[in-house]
């Protein structure tokens, strides 16, 4: 059936360049494709939090303000509950961002973000989804910021949005503190966001940026650590910039047992979490070594992946290991330098296994 006439003149132009996004469907023994977390809480762990999730009234909205959730991330995070905006995962809270800080700047025909690449495509998605200009700068030969070229696309572009996820997807790359630094202090009239959604993983987070650069702020989400399916994600940021992010979000957006829960796990199982993020991190160093004497490219990770360069190309790896019932993320389709790279989730011990054993076969 035809599309309604009226509407192709109602939609955004640029949506006839995107795509939904789309999981890979069918059955794999492993999926090692999405950057979840493996099952390693315990029994009581999870006893505990389905019984934290239950409302008292099904009937009833959330807590509009998020009040005890706030306080709980804020707590983590070493910050003040009204410095907390939180959201259905990051995702939402990217889009909140964008929507809020969507004015063009004199002269200019939109807004513009700047980010890197390859990155985390929803930096540039949800830019273009709202009519806002996305620039990315290609990494360098290591993955670390491209200085020069941040700079050189912030003084071109005067972005209203920088984007610099640290730990970096799907490279793994914690970047360089005195690269980041430059780009912030280029980027002084634009809100620099640094992504922390792997910074479990990481020896170390950027937290103490927000005291030295007003602009920046932090995201930080549940999802990497073992509660994906919670869909909680938050910014750290200014005060003045959560109020007015705050005019933009979406009423009662985290449902009562995604708000319990987490508030309840960043509280209550504080030391679960961390334990099973060190359980990923020793197996995350186990498989980059075997995948290395695999002969195969591993990239240095601060993630709960690998980036894994491979002999042959990466599409054809990535079907091989698929029909072997192992699935992986692949980045073949956007050529050049990513021709020849997949992403592995870290899982389970016995899944790396099976991936090792099937990646010997086909690699």
């Amino acid at each position: 059936m035809p599309p309604p006439d009226f509407l192709p003149a109602l939609l955004r132009p640029e949506l006839a360049e995107l795509h939904a996004y789309t999981p890979v469907a069918g059955q794999f023994a492993v999926r090692l494709d999405a950057n979840e977390s493996p099952p390693l809480l315990s029994a009581e762990a999870r006893a505990a939090l389905a019984r934290a999730v239950a409302p008292e009234d099904w009937g009833r909205y959330p807590d509009a303000r998020m009040l005890e959730l706030r306080e709980a991330i804020a707590a983590r995070c070493g910050a003040e509950p009204d410095e907390i905006l939180a959201g259905a995962g990051s995702d939402e809270v990217i889009a909140t961002l964008l929507t809020a800080l969507s004015r063009p700047r004199p002269g200019a025909p939109a807004a513009s973000v700047v980010t890197v690449t390859p990155t985390f495509v929803m930096y540039r998605l949800s830019a273009r989804a709202r009519g806002l200009r996305a620039v990315e700068v290609p990494l360098d030969p290591s993955w670390d910021l491209d200085v020069a070229g941040l700079v050189r696309a912030v003084e071109l572009a005067r972005p209203n949005v920088v984007f610099i996820a640290s730990p970096n997807n799907p490279t793994g790359a914690l970047m360089s503190r005195d690269r980041l630094e430059a780009v912030l202090a280029a980027a002084q009239d634009a809100l620099v966001i640094v992504d922390e959604a792997y910074i479990d993983f990481a020896p170390h987070d950027q937290l103490a940026l927000r005291r030295t650069y007003p602009n920046v702020a932090v995201l930080r989400t549940l999802s990497k650590i073992g509660l994906a399916s919670l869909r909680v994600g938050w910014l750290v940021g200014a005060r003045e910039l959560v109020a007015e992010l705050d005019k933009v979000r979406q009423p009662y957006n985290v449902p009562v047992p995604s708000q319990r829960a987490a508030a309840f796990a960043l509280r209550e199982l504080d030391g679960e979490l961390r334990s099973a993020a060190a359980t990923v991190v020793s197996e995350r160093e186990r498989l980059a070594r075997e995948l290395a004497g695999l002969g195969l490219e591993v990239a240095p990770s601060h993630a709960n992946f690998l980036w894994v360069g491979t002999r042959r190309p990466a599409g054809e790896v990535f079907e091989a290991l698929a029909a072997r019932g192992v699935l992986v993320r692949s980045f073949h389709a956007a050529g050049g330098r990513l021709a020849r790279r997949l992403r592995i989730t870290v899982g389970l011990r016995e899944e790396n296994d099976r991936l090792l054993a099937e990646m010997a076969a086909c690699a």
